[in-house]
């Protein structure tokens, strides 16, 4: 298959790309070919297992690095939103309604089309801290004066430290892991699940915090409540308390990440668009950490070496 002859589809983050070809989707990858392949359709095969729409194998050429898969067409929740915000509650309790059955989903082990079990890893500590440490590695250069740089990436290392000690629920829950309103498409007005390459067992409250608190649209703190205590209804024996810590805290982590990641995508990969998003994560942040007691320390730290005009600022 020329592939050059084939009309490319509008990528993501990753170092993907989508071509459509007789209503499918080929997916190559010339980087991190293991994760945006096999574990990519390892993870589908799981979650096509229980119940869940994902992409289907259809066929795979890894030592050419693509995959063939089944097409959901161009129709995201986001983009449906857009198009008529007055469904966009309906369609967040619909998108509770999945979250929920993916929170269900115990298996932890499957074969991949090379005859290879791939085995979904646990969200750790360890890693939660080395995502949020992405807005030390890069963005941080990018904005504070070198001789600064390092007394706050110290002191900034001890406070993520101990904000993820405070997190209460262990690592028990699938977690697709960036579970957004981008990833989710209609397709015969049923929601489909993509790019769920990076799913782990982690915490009941992650991919909550990811709905809710999305860099991508922005919503009111009204709509965010009302999404949170949808989620609850549905989940009536939680500890809520212990949950909307984790939530919080979560989410504050996910958007330092998402910092770092924007500023990396913009300076080592020349994707530039992504910049424009960074001030509302900032946003996000603030949001989550006022006049809330456990982010104290975080938010002196933030406050300090980080003005409003460096948050708003956004440059390639």
């Amino acid at each position: 298959m020329n592939l050059s002859k084939l009309k490319s589809l509008s990528g993501d983050a990753s170092f993907r790309k989508f071509y459509r070809y007789n209503n499918t989707i080929i997916v190559v990858s010339k980087k991190e070919t293991r994760k945006n392949l096999l574990i990519y359709d390892a993870v589908n095969k799981i979650l096509i297992k229980n119940k869940i729409k994902a992409p289907k194998l259809i066929s795979q050429n890894y030592k050419s690095r693509n995959i063939q898969i089944e097409d959901f067409g161009n129709i995201s929740v986001y983009l449906a939103i857009k198009k008529n915000n007055k469904k966009k509650f309906i369609y967040y309790k619909k998108i509770i309604k999945l979250l929920n059955l993916v929170q269900k989903i115990k298996t932890k082990r499957t074969k991949t089309f090379l005859g290879s079990i791939y085995k979904v890893p646990k969200y750790s500590k360890k890693i939660l801290l080395n995502e949020a440490k992405l807005f030390l590695d890069w963005y941080v250069p990018k904005k504070i004066k070198k001789k600064n740089q390092n007394l706050l990436k110290k002191k900034l290392v001890l406070v993520l430290k101990s904000l993820i000690n405070k997190i209460k629920f262990s690592n028990q829950t699938f977690v697709h892991r960036d579970f957004h309103i981008s990833n989710l498409m209609i397709k015969n007005k049923k929601l489909c699940l993509i790019d769920s390459q990076e799913a782990v067992f982690g915490n009941i409250a992650y991919d909550l915090a990811s709905l809710i608190d999305d860099v991508r649209l922005k919503t009111s703190k009204r709509f965010k409540q009302d999404i949170f205590e949808e989620y609850i209804k549905t989940n009536k024996k939680m500890h809520i308390e212990n949950f909307k810590n984790d939530f919080e805290i979560l989410s504050v982590l996910r958007n330092l990440k998402i910092i770092g990641i924007f500023t990396r995508l913009s300076f080592r990969d020349k994707k530039h668009n992504y910049l424009k998003l960074i001030p509302y994560a900032w946003k996000l942040i603030e949001q989550r950490t006022e006049k809330n007691k456990k982010f104290i320390e975080l938010k002196t730290i933030l406050d300090k070496y980080f003005s409003q005009k460096k948050r708003i600022k956004y440059e390639n």
